[in-house]
Order: structure tokens, then C-alpha cells, then sequence
């Protein structure tokens, strides 16, 4: 297969996983070669400045989840910090008032306890209902279908109950916080320090084909509109789910042979979760003035009867950016809108939630969003386990005849999918594998 050996590794994507991998590899003078169809690095993470505004808008991934040990160390190495998130949570009642609430996550913990113990998977759907149904538990097991769609950007119909349960019963850390200034400068990091250990990285470049056998790889691509062959000894794939499942067109990346039936199960068995959020921006806060200052130190409002259930201010931050969410079927359901349309629903709504509609119009300069679900490099925004998916996540995980590796959030077993911090973790787990392979050494 190999007529001379352009790289010992290629690492094909550019998000956080693949510059984590490379990195560690060059670290281990391995030739690295990094493949990314996009004309940036970052992946799914995606900070854009915002006029005025020292805090940019992040398009993708916003929080650290949990201690994300590594994450807070690349901000250090950046020069740039991890702030907790602080401020109040707001939510919108039956009568459509805003009520202050502490959100405590123990309950919905405790409704999926019972998940864990049922003799067959079922749906988080299928499952919640039977508590639904009871008027004890009503009001709780709606807040565990919120947190499920929201947190996990799962749907409820397909996603796994005990997939759920188990990332509850494993003690996930639910305190969040975000890096000072956005993840720009931690990513602008990893490239640099890539570029400087020797890793060459080529921008707007699209993986076509992936030709394998034990110890030697090529792969077909096209970079404007010229097409090219590479080869390696070893090839780590850091591709999002929704990409490495796609078939049947131009950008569907083929495989020769074909990946083992245990990766094609797994593949199957692991789903994109849908989200829509809308980056606003204002002339000032003026939400922290309306109603004698009452939502001065707001953090989250949270509105299930809105298109976009939840938003947030920059909080601890003081700022005129708000962000609009909403993740799972209601995020499906707004797929296909164009981006003004997106960018209005999100500003008439947060004005609704503060029963301001003219001052929030009057206020607004602009808004950001991106479509990561029409995204062809992504295909959604970030994995869940699919009913009856059990082992899925350690399955992707593992390496194909030591030759190719397979890193990115989805393929996280110690329930850090869906994470930036998760995605660095598996890139350096994928280094480290690839260099047994080649014979490296750690340093």
C-alpha cells in the first residue's frame, strides 16, 4: 500500500482531540500530519469576537463540566483562567412569572436510580413516564426529561435509561465554570504549540477515503479542489459520530476495508444530540436594570414554554452578551430555520421572558448563530448512548489492528462526553496508544 511514508501519524481533525493527540505525539518526536476540513481549528468549539464586547460569543462549546483538570491546565499554559459560573437561576412559572429557584440536580439524580436495575434497557422516554403518571413524582420526572434534553441534547425517545443512570450513579460533577475570555486562546495555544513541536497542520482539507492494514495507512483527500494520497504507519480519527456514520454522498468518508462490525455496531448504537443556540448581544444590560434591578445577578432563565428554554448571561462576568438555548426534539424543531429567523425568535423571546419585548428590541445590536446539526464536519452537536447502546462509547474507543485510533468526546468511558475537557483526555489516551504501536517512548 505505502510508496514511501508522508507522516508516522496523521490525525485527521483539528478540534480538541486531534490537537491534544498531535501535540503529544510531537512531544514524542513522532512526524504528525494533521488532516482538517474546516478553514480553522477548534472543531466544535468556536469563539467569535463580538463588537464592544470583551467577552466573545462561543458558537459551540462554552463551559468546563466538572474539574476538567486538563482543560484548566492548557488555559494556564495559555496564560488564561477558569472562572466559576455564579449568579442566580430564574424560572418561569405556570403563570408565567419569573421565580427565583435554586436548581438541585439530586432529585433527577434519584428518579433514574430504578434506571439501573431494569432487567432490559428502555427509552428515557418509556421510563419516565410510569413516574409521570404518578402525582408524586410528576413534577420531578418533568425535570428529569428537561435535563436529559437540555444537558445531554438527547431525545428522550431514544436515548438509553440506563446510559442516564449511569452517568448519574458515577458521580458526575455538575459544577460548571468557563474559561476568562472564551476558548480562543487555549486553542490558539495548542496550535502554536503543534506548529512549533513540528506538526504540520493543513486547513481545508477533506478526508475522502481511509485505506488500511496493520502498521500503514493512506488517505485520499482534496484540498481546493485537487485531490491527494498521503500515508502514514498509523492514523488517529477524532471525526464526530454524525461524520463517521454518514454514507451515500460526496463528504461521507469511505473506508477500505471496511471498520469491524463491532465499530459499525458501536457507531450505530450512539447518537448526535440536536442543539440550536443563539448568541445575543446588547447596547447595555439592561436586564440587570428592569424591575428595580431584580435580575441584576441573574445567571440562567430557564422558560419551558419557550422556543429557546434556557438563557444565560456571562455571569460572573458582567456583560451585554445573553445566550439562547434549547437541545433535544425542541432543537430539531427549529432545524432548517435560516439564521435571522433564529437570531429574531431568540431576541423576541428573551424579551418575553422579561415581559420587555420593546426595551430588548430597542437594546439589541446584533446576534450569532451556527447550524452544528447541518454542519457537515459535525452532524449534530455532541453524542449520547442510544437505547440498548451498553458498551458503544468503549467499543469506538478501541484501536483497530494497532493501526488506527479513535479519540473525540463520544469515545470518553469516564462519562466526560459532550465535553471539551473529555475530548483533550481521549486525544492524549489515542497519543499514547498510537507511540506503543510505533514504539515510542513516553516523555
Amino acid at each position: 500500500m505505502l510508496v514511501g511514508v508522508d507522516a508516522d501519524t496523521i490525525v485527521i481533525g483539528a478540534g480538541a482531540a486531534g490537537l491534544a493527540a498531535a501535540r503529544s505525539l510531537a512531544g514524542r518526536s513522532v512526524r504528525v500530519l494533521v488532516l482538517e476540513a474546516r478553514d480553522r481549528v477548534g472543531g466544535r468549539v468556536w469563539s467569535r469576537p463580538v463588537a464592544r464586547n470583551a467577552t466573545p460569543a462561543e458558537l459551540g462549546a462554552e463551559f468546563i463540566h466538572g474539574r476538567g483538570e486538563l482543560t484548566v491546565q492548557l488555559l494556564r499554559e495559555a496564560g488564561a483562567a477558569a472562572i466559576d459560573t455564579e449568579g442566580e437561576g430564574w424560572t418561569c412559572s405556570k403563570d408565567g412569572e419569573l421565580r427565583r429557584e435554586d436548581w438541585d440536580l439530586s432529585s433527577t439524580a434519584g428518579i433514574f436510580e430504578a434506571a439501573g436495575a431494569l432487567p432490559d434497557d428502555e427509552s428515557v422516554d418509556r421510563f419516565l413516564r410510569r413516574f409521570e403518571r404518578d402525582r408524586a413524582t410528576r413534577e420531578t420526572a418533568r425535570a428529569a426529561r428537561a435535563f436529559v434534553e437540555g444537558f445531554d441534547a438527547a431525545d428522550p425517545a431514544i436515548a438509553s435509561a440506563r446510559a442516564i443512570a449511569s452517568e448519574m450513579r458515577s458521580g458526575v460533577d455538575f459544577a460548571i465554570a468557563r474559561p476568562l475570555g472564551g476558548y480562543g486562546p487555549m486553542f490558539e495555544h495548542l496550535r502554536n504549540a503543534c506548529v512549533a513541536a513540528g506538526v504540520r497542520i493543513w486547513l481545508s482539507t477533506i478526508v475522502r477515503r481511509i485505506s488500511w492494514r496493520r502498521g500503514a495507512v493512506a488517505i485520499d483527500m482534496s484540498c481546493g479542489g485537487e485531490s491527494q494520497t498521503v500515508h502514514a504507519r498509523t492514523a488517529i480519527l477524532t471525526l464526530p459520530v454524525g461524520v463517521l456514520r454518514r454514507r451515500g454522498d460526496e463528504l461521507a468518508v469511505a473506508f477500505d476495508p471496511n471498520l469491524p462490525d463491532a465499530k459499525i455496531k458501536a457507531l450505530q448504537s450512539i447518537e448526535m444530540g440536536h442543539v440550536v443556540k443563539v448568541a445575543l448581544w446588547f447596547r447595555s444590560a439592561f436586564w440587570e436594570r428592569v424591575r428595580d434591578g431584580r435580575y441584576r445577578d441573574a445567571a440562567f432563565f430557564r422558560c419551558e414554554r419557550q422556543p429557546f428554554v434556557t438563557n444565560w448571561t456571562q455571569l460572573p462576568v458582567r456583560s451585554t452578551l445573553v445566550v439562547a438555548w434549547v437541545g433535544g426534539p425542541k432543537a430539531v424543531a427549529l432545524s432548517g430555520i435560516a439564521e435571522a429567523e433564529l437570531i429574531e425568535r431568540a431576541l423576541n423571546g428573551f424579551g418575553a421572558l422579561l415581559n420587555e419585548p420593546e426595551l430588548a428590541r430597542e437594546e439589541f445590536e446584533g446576534g450569532l448563530t451556527h447550524d452544528w446539526g447541518g454542519d457537515p464536519f459535525a452532524r449534530g452537536a455532541y453524542s449520547y448512548v442510544a437505547v440498548g447502546g451498553g458498551n458503544a462509547r468503549a467499543a469506538l474507543s478501541a484501536p483497530v489492528d494497532d493501526t488506527m485510533f479513535f479519540a473525540g468526546e463520544a469515545t470518553s468511558t469516564d462519562d466526560q462526553d459532550g465535553t471539551v475537557n473529555g475530548a483533550l483526555e481521549t486525544g492524549e489516551r489515542a497519543a499514547a496508544e498510537a507511540a506503543t504501536a510505533l514504539g515510542v517512548e513516553a516523555r
